[in-house]
């Protein structure tokens, strides 16, 4: 199959069995999904075909990056200068032994009185040799990822005050994190909370790494937190106790929009999972189903930056869709799960991104998902490109947990 017959097949697959629609404004009817025409990742600006991995590479790579940098993501800095990290702790019994506990300060600037965050590293205690990491941003503090009575509380972001974070949240997110269900299997789960990097409301930036209001290109907070989730991993390439060459990106909603990013312009992550990252991660704007490009920018506009607000109801004018940042990551692994009852985050929309990238995977003599059939409840592919729906709502489950373990232990072997 050639880049030009997947392409129609991706706008073939438009055409579903309705579902209801709910809510004034937002289609979540497959028969109302518009007739679209995808942007073709395999098309240079010129109108040249892509032909081979080199030409990818150096040619239409860049171009992609440069869409999404200068009318949707922002553009972000690279490292800083000052960067730099403060080992608080390590507890070689954590977790009633099944972890090793560090704690670190990431100080973005050097000094100890600008943007900082901390991050915490689980390990298998029993490991013997540097482990594989999932590397993931947390939404409410990292006391909140397991029961650890030995993870400050801390201060997290209420509305727009920081406030002391309460006693009876530790642990809170427990069921999203599966710690020791990623020991068991033999890696190591790094994650800060996301605020650190910069408050999520609008006007946070003066509290966050962005400090000053960007240029109608400037990185908005997405690409913060992607920016944020790299250097972590600028942490995890000191640790002698980590892998850093298999180091999987993950995030859940908005923080899995971040996660592709962040994997997209950073190579040095292996694998990348998006979980329920629906309009602005993995689901396909031109289809207008369930959220959209206005709804991002109305009720988020600090997520991305001033130019992308041109295609609010706009969609067919995008120079590009989703299924080209997926694309971006290749040839590494990626894997995009959704949930059935989740339609805000168009499940269907996230399935035909990941369609409509294969082409590019095969560039590289990768399997893309190999199939134009949505799987079935519970059925996960797992190629080189991963997906699977489950049964349930917006979230981040012991099930999904299992896949993404199962898919890191085929796709980063140790």
């Amino acid at each position: 199959m050639n880049a030009a017959q997947s392409m129609a097949l991706v706008a073939a697959l438009a055409l579903w069995p309705a579902i209801a629609r709910e809510g004034s404004g937002v289609n979540y009817d497959e028969a109302q999904v518009p007739k679209y025409t995808l942007p073709d990742p395999l098309t240079l600006a010129s109108g040249e075909r892509v032909q081979d991995a080199d030409t990818w590479i150096s040619r239409r790579r860049p171009e992609i990056l440069e869409l999404f940098e200068s009318n949707m993501y922002g553009r972000s800095p690279g490292r800083p200068q000052g960067l730099r990290f403060e080992v608080s702790s390590i507890d070689r019994g954590a977790l009633g032994g099944q972890a090793v506990r560090k704690q670190v300060t990431v100080y973005f600037f050097g000094t100890k009185d600008g943007p900082k965050m901390d991050l915490l590293l689980y390990l298998p205690a029993a490991a013997r040799k540097p482990v594989p990491v999932f590397l993931g941003l947390n939404f409410d503090g990292n006391h909140t990822v397991a029961a650890d009575a030995g993870v400050p509380l801390g201060e997290v972001w209420v509305n727009e005050a920081k406030q002391p974070a309460k006693p009876d949240s530790r642990g809170s997110s427990a069921e999203q994190w599966q710690v020791a269900r990623i020991l068991a299997r033999g890696y190591g789960l790094a994650t800060a909370y996301y605020c650190d990097i910069e408050p999520d409301f609008n006007g946070g930036l003066r509290y966050g790494v962005r400090r000053t209001a960007p240029a109608a290109d400037g990185w908005g907070a997405i690409a913060a937190w992607a920016w944020g989730l790299s250097r972590a991993l600028d942490y995890l390439q000191t640790d002698p106790d980590v892998d850093a060459s298999r180091v999987a990106v993950m995030g859940h909603s908005r923080l899995g929009k971040a996660a592709l990013w962040a994997a997209a312009r950073d190579t040095r992550f292996a694998l990348a999972i998006s979980n329920d990252s629906g309009a602005g991660g993995a689901a396909l704007a031109h289809r207008r189903f369930g959220e959209r490009i206005q709804d991002l920018n109305t009720r988020f506009p600090h997520w991305f930056c001033e130019n992308y607000k041109r295609f609010n109801g706009r969609e067919d004018e995008l120079p590009f869709d989703q299924h080209m940042l997926l694309a971006l990551i290749a040839p590494r692994p990626v894997y995009v799960a959704s949930a059935d009852e989740d339609l805000w985050a168009d499940p269907r929309g996230s399935f035909l991104a990941t369609v409509a990238a294969g082409p590019v995977y095969r560039l590289f003599g990768k399997p893309g998902l190999e199939t134009t059939q949505m799987p079935r409840l519970h059925q996960p592919i797992m190629n080189t490109v991963g997906f699977h729906i489950r049964a349930g709502k917006h979230d981040v489950t012991a099930y999904d947990w299992e896949q993404y373990l199962d898919f890191a232990d085929k796709q980063m072997p140790r």
